[in-house]
């Protein structure tokens, strides 16, 4: 089973954005664990990142055509890309929100979720960990 792994703006700096914040873990770290989680579970992972909105929006056009389960760090865009969003409701195969922090104990502003309403399920404040979770539970709902 093949599964999109998609991850929105400044995740390609982790290592060097707010390590207070995010870790020191980088971005190839990122990759290199879902790769390694995803084998673990039988899941082909295809990890992709992008500043751009209206990639994301195409990446989840492409998941929604070919029923492409999604696992997906919206980023800035959880709070406020109505695109995303509705691009997200598109995807019939299961979507899991992931965020390597956990919002509701951020800043204000982060606590909204404009993507949470359509998406399978979310997994927040985990590190790492919640790419696994979020592709044990893809897992989960593809192979029952």
């Amino acid at each position: 089973m093949r599964v999109l792994v998609l991850n929105g703006p400044n995740l390609a700096r982790l290592g060097t954005r707010e390590p207070d914040v995010y870790g020191s873990t980088s971005f190839a770290d990122l990759v290199a664990a879902c790769a390694k989680y995803g084998a673990e579970l039988g899941l082909e992972v295809e990890v992709r990142q992008t500043d751009q909105e209206a990639e994301l929006v195409g990446w989840l056009h492409e998941a929604a055509d070919n029923a492409t389960p999604v696992v997906l760090n919206p980023a800035a865009f959880t709070h406020y890309s109505y695109a995303v969003r509705d691009a997200c409701a598109q995807v019939g195969a299961p979507l899991i929100e992931v965020h390597l922090t956990n919002p509701a104990r951020r800043e204000t502003f982060r606590h909204t979720s404009v993507v949470a309403g359509v998406a399978t399920g979310t997994v927040a404040g985990f590190g790492l960990d919640s790419y696994r979770l979020a592709l044990s539970a893809v897992a989960a709902l593809t192979t029952g």
